[in-house]
């Protein structure tokens, strides 16, 4: 008996993993600003400017939002391959 991931667990685990990341990062960005990536943020997460708590805010946010688009996506897909097991490998 097989059973597909979770699109709920996965959601919420990737979106967490990328907001806990966007948190320590921005906090070892204001460490060490002549190490920041700031610059990285400002291109990944649209809106976001350096630093305002309604800035924060948004890459929250969006930090939150791009780990749904990424389990939206693949856990369709791996649910699929899983089903139909490795039967081109035989």
């Amino acid at each position: 008996m097989k059973h597909g991931i979770s699109l709920t667990a996965v959601g919420h685990a990737t979106s967490l993993f990328l907001t806990i990341t966007f948190v320590l990062c921005v906090a070892f960005d204001l460490a060490f600003p002549q190490h920041a990536m700031y610059e990285t943020w400002r291109k990944l997460l649209p809106g976001f400017e350096w630093i305002s708590w309604p800035s924060f805010g948004l890459g929250l946010v969006e930090s939150y939002g791009y780990g749904w688009y990424f389990a939206l996506i693949w856990v369709p897909l791996y649910n699929v391959f899983a089903s139909r097991g490795d039967t081109c490998c035989k």
